[in-house]
């Protein structure tokens, strides 16, 4: 796991040898143990290296016998043993131990197609001396990041955007599109960056530079044929062979391993699995809150030790009540780009609890987008009931609806926002429908919100249902899922929470088989009736405990809507006060002040809309005033009360 960058002058001038360690400096983080850097005629790259194989041998850049091919490469190749036995045999030799340099013998022996022999996350960037060629790549699935920036006469590329942000003539700014994704998602998709001028590499794209021109392709999408003639029974056989041996794979390590335990389906598969793959105990890290009742309802430590015990793991756990006002500056600042999802919170601190001990994590990360988790998956089934209704009782639940309160930090309040958010779809479309479960601000209240109109409205929903296919209604959701929040929400956040711990996590419930094993399975296997996530339950009923198996999904975030009411209500009325949105000038700030009334009210749950709102004022902070994020910490603080700041000082236990 490292952090890779470099540039390829468009104009043929020769690469500056010095903007290597510029860019390499911003991202340390990402790989403190060694760094590297290659520079031939127009092209340079370089790495940041965490090592986690072959620890004495692998310096990057990696190169081939006779100097002509250069590969700087993030991630983890799992296959890399196979491939290296076919690629010796086929008259290879290799100089290094590093799962990384099969990359290299794979292109010399396959060209652009060796891509498809990976098994893998990686970002990675390869210099074909002989032809002046440079191949930009990025796994199927998105695990690993790359931004990209281009100008008339040069092209740049990083893991982490504050990289190119280092290069002279690159620059801060907003993207109007950019800020529109944003807002009806939660974060930016792909391929735009928040930054404008700044762009993402779509997961399984290959990008090459050659003879002046930019290519960019994609060589992978989830499969959309449905098998619809296999029994669950092997179905469910299938799968759990599959999760076996990506479990088995990506345990590969010269370096202490771990694993993220929540006590729900998915990381206690992982779990499970490394268990019956391990002959000492595998060690666990789990995270819990404390303080008050919403605190209390995100607590699944329970559940997690449930599992601990089961496993016989080396348990660790942490119990906090973050100091989020030090922390979103600096978690931020690691983000590059703001985003909604609380998430980013609690995998940092979980991340950073477990780096103590640890070089490799394996999370559950994926599992509800594979295999149907989360409760919009049953919008169609609970559609079936309601359009049985008259017409009148339609309306009038329609009516009742408009009036519910909304809250998620208890198990009422939770109960009336789920309600109350499937009545307002209720009269959409299928596409509509899906696209109100999973936006952040309607278009609506975001044409009232924004200050600057006429600006291009990007439509990654629109788009990924168009390259969805035409099979049952949950595999599009899920196709959907897997284009748009997967790579740019869970697994940015993953990635960049991680690193910035100098944690690589790995996630093998996105093992690529697996996922175009689930992506051939129809709904009728997947959720039967209620129960979510039914085959990969039945998979692994022989090895999880029912009590597991069937609990309550609770997401792995913060209860952050309780905190905006209570203790950080002064940090909101401080960051979207009537000055701070008129100097920034992007929003109005009367629909500011409407979305802050409704939810101390209840009328919605406005919790990701408010934090949108936040982390985009502490990120325009931070990047587009070029402030540091202790300087924007003591800001924050000066905005709490005295009894708020004691209160959201750092509070943990351990064990």
């Amino acid at each position: 796991m490292c952090g890779i960058y470099g540039i390829f002058q468009l104009d043929g001038a020769p690469a500056d040898p010095a903007l290597m360690p510029a860019m390499g400096r911003v991202i340390v983080h990402r790989g403190p143990d060694d760094e590297g850097h290659h520079v031939d005629g127009p092209c340079a790259i370089g790495m940041r290296r965490l090592s986690i194989i072959d620890l004495a041998g692998g310096h990057q850049p990696l190169s081939s016998g006779d100097g002509t091919l250069w590969l700087v490469c993030n991630g983890e190749i799992y296959n890399f043993r196979e491939l290296r036995r076919e690629l010796e045999a086929l008259g290879h030799r290799f100089k290094t131990a590093s799962d990384s340099e099969v990359i290299l013998h794979s292109y010399a022996q396959y060209g652009d197609e060796f891509i498809h022999r990976l098994n893998g996350m990686f970002g990675f960037a390869l210099w074909d001396a002989r032809r002046q060629r440079l191949i930009v790549g990025r796994d199927r699935l998105g695990i690993k990041p790359i931004y990209l920036y281009r100008d008339a006469r040069r092209l740049a590329f990083a893991s982490e955007a504050k990289a190119l942000l280092a290069l002279p003539g690159v620059s801060a700014e907003i993207d109007p599109a950019a800020l529109h994704s944003y807002l009806d998602l939660g974060y930016v998709a792909a391929p735009l960056s928040i930054f404008s001028g700044i762009g993402k590499l779509a997961p399984a794209s290959l990008l090459s530079v050659e003879g002046g021109r930019v290519e960019e392709r994609r060589y992978w999408r989830v499969p959309r044929t449905m098998d619809r003639a296999m029994a669950e029974s092997e179905w469910t056989e299938r799968i759990r062979a599959r999760l076996d041996e990506s479990v088995r794979m990506q345990m590969v390590s010269d370096v202490p391993i771990g694993a993220f335990l929540s006590g729900g389906v998915d990381s206690s598969t992982v779990v499970g699995f490394m268990s019956a793959h391990s002959d000492r105990p595998i060690r666990t890290y789990a995270i819990g809150f404390k303080g008050t009742a919403a605190d209390d309802y995100y607590n699944e430590l329970p559940f997690a030790r449930r599992v601990a015990d089961l496993f016989h793991t080396e348990h660790h756990e942490i119990v906090v009540r973050p100091d989020v006002v030090a922390l979103l500056p600096r978690l931020l600042w690691h983000m590059d780009e703001p985003l909604s999802d609380t998430a980013f919170i609690t995998t940092y601190l979980v991340s950073q609890f477990a780096r103590r001990d640890v070089t490799v994590i394996l999370s559950g990360v994926g599992g509800d987008e594979l295999f149907g988790g989360y409760r919009r998956y049953l919008g169609n089934h609970y559609q079936s009931y309601f359009d049985r209704l008259p017409g009148w009782a339609r309306r009038a639940a329609s009516a009742v609806g408009e009036r519910l309160p909304s809250d998620r930090h208890t198990p009422l309040l939770n109960l009336s926002r789920l309600a109350k958010g499937f009545l307002e779809g209720a009269g959409l479309s299928f596409e509509e429908r899906y696209r109100s479960y999973v936006q952040v601000f309607p278009d609506k209240e975001a044409q009232q919100l924004l200050r600057r109109g006429g600006v291009a409205r990007p439509d990654r929903i629109a788009e990924a249902f168009r390259h969805a296919g035409g099979g049952d209604a949950l595999n599009r959701m899920l196709a959907v899922d897997a284009e748009t929040q997967l790579p740019d929400d869970l697994l940015m956040l993953t990635d960049k929470m991680s690193m910035a711990t100098s944690l690589e996590c790995r996630v093998p419930l996105l093992d690529h088989e697996l996922v175009e094993l689930a992506a051939r399975m129809p709904e009728k296997v997947k959720i039967r009736g209620w129960r979510l996530k039914h085959a990969m339950k039945e998979a692994v009923s022989g090895m999880l405990p029912r009590d597991i198996l069937n609990r309550k999904k609770r997401g792995f975030g913060t209860p952050m809507g309780a905190w905006l009411k209570e203790d950080l209500a002064p940090l909101v009325r401080g960051l979207l006060s009537e000055s701070v949105v008129g100097n920034r000038g992007l929003f109005h700030y009367p629909a500011v002040q409407e979305l802050i009334a409704s939810h101390h009210a209840n009328r919605i749950d406005g919790t990701d809309r408010l934090l949108a709102l936040l982390n985009l004022e502490i990120w325009s902070r931070l990047y587009l005033d070029r402030r540091a994020p202790d300087d924007v910490t003591d800001e924050l603080k000066g905005m709490l009360a005295p009894g708020a700041q004691k209160q959201f000082a750092p509070q943990i236990d351990t064990d």
